[in-house]
């Protein structure tokens, strides 16, 4: 038995996504820049996704340009508009200390090169104060950026209130929204969001495909040099045939999403009170309600999250103890210090994200597995008989 049970990591291709691609491998495979009749076709496939993923977030087609996914939108939008609050005299930028390291280095780079930067601190659930994004807004911050839902622990932030705070003081708004679209509802303009990014093989589209909303009036500078695909703003051929795929992979997830939302509800749910129930001295991270519908995170004292990975990768079962971009890290989860927790316990973290793909069954199989594996674990651990005896 294979269970994959980290989705936040990557997702499956969908079938539909699948068949909307093939024509334009080996068919329909111009290059969407020629003139020509089967370039023609490819733009107009193109842009065809274009304008039905922008209906999807609420923006013009002319306000999305495609890149390669998340880390590139991240950089591009942070870059962009820290460009443009310099040229204006504002150097400051707010986020939190929970973001993506997509997001994180950048910042950082930045800050090398003469930004100042303010990283908020998050509850005890993980999530951002909109007060505190006001309270931290001068008269020379540039950005915002703060992102939609986190990818380790799954909560979801203030985002609307957040826009509304932004949109009142004339600052930039952008949100790295790659574990939240096609997973929850978001309308940029109600939002009052300026800048989105999002990435395709998070709601079962390809690999290497994903987009950047900006708001029409924001000046955005291009990264990639070298031709003047994307309206000049991003360089580099089309790739048209993941561009469609990603767009069709949206439009299926929204179609079901309050459904697929229920299912994945009830399952993570489900898991957590059972392992909770079973395993003493664990805990889920994030807000119990305000969170991703397919993402479960625990820890569990006395142990080491990446024993647990390998051992439960043994009997079948894909998870993972945080961020996919840091798996190979020793070091405990930013995410996780940032909500308070000491590093011992955070050390001990377990990263479990459904889609709707996974069933009930997977579900039995893990509230099984997780105990057993805990249990196991800790009869090893000198850290769990320290604490054991320190209990008595």
């Amino acid at each position: 038995m294979l269970i994959y049970a980290d989705n936040a990591a990557t997702t499956a291709v969908s079938k539909k996504a699948v068949e909307a691609m093939l024509p334009y491998f080996t068919q329909q495979y111009g290059n969407a820049s020629s003139i020509h009749t089967a370039g023609q076709m490819a733009n107009k496939a193109m842009q065809e996704a274009r304008a039905d993923i922008s209906n999807i977030l609420g923006c013009e087609p002319k306000e999305l340009i495609f890149t390669s996914g998340g880390s590139e939108s991240d950089n591009q939008a942070i870059v962009s508009a820290a460009l443009l609050g310099a040229k204006k005299g504002k150097k400051h930028i707010i986020s939190s200390k929970i973001e993506h390291h997509a997001v994180l280095h950048v910042l950082d780079k930045l800050k090398k090169e003469g930004y100042d930067i303010t990283l908020l601190d998050v509850s005890p659930e993980g999530i951002v104060s909109a007060a505190d994004v006001e309270a931290a807004i001068r008269e020379d911050t540039a950005l915002v950026t703060i992102m939609f839902a986190n990818n380790e622990i799954g909560t979801l932030q203030p985002i609307a209130e957040i826009g509304e705070i932004c949109k009142k003081h004339g600052v930039i708004f952008h949100t790295d929204a790659v574990q939240a679209v096609g997973h929850v509802p978001i309308n940029v303009k109600e939002m009052n969001i300026d800048m989105l990014s999002f990435s395709a093989h998070k709601f079962h589209g390809p690999k290497g495909i994903g987009g950047l909303y900006v708001r029409k009036g924001i000046r955005l500078s291009p990264l990639i040099e070298g031709g003047a695909q994307e309206r000049g703003l991003r360089a580099g051929t089309e790739n048209v045939a993941a561009i469609v795929g990603m767009a069709a992979a949206l439009k299926e997830q929204v179609e079901n999403m309050d459904k697929n939302a229920e299912k994945l509800k009830k399952m993570r749910d489900r898991l957590m009170d059972s392992v909770l129930a079973a395993v003493p001295r664990s805990r889920v991270n994030g807000d119990r309600q305000k969170r991703l519908p397919g993402n479960v995170s625990f820890c569990f004292e006395g142990i080491e999250g990446e024993s647990l990975l390998l051992m439960l990768d043994s009997m079948g079962i894909c998870g993972s103890s945080g961020s996919a971009c840091t798996s190979g890290s020793l070091d405990p989860s930013h995410v996780l210090l940032a909500i308070g927790l000491p590093h011992e316990i955070a050390h001990g973290s377990l990263r479990l994200t459904f889609s709707e793909y996974n069933t009930e069954e997977e579900i039995d199989y893990i509230i099984n597995a997780v105990p057993k594996v805990v249990s196991r674990l800790r009869d090893m651990s000198p850290m769990w008989e320290r604490i054991v005896k320190e209990d008595k």
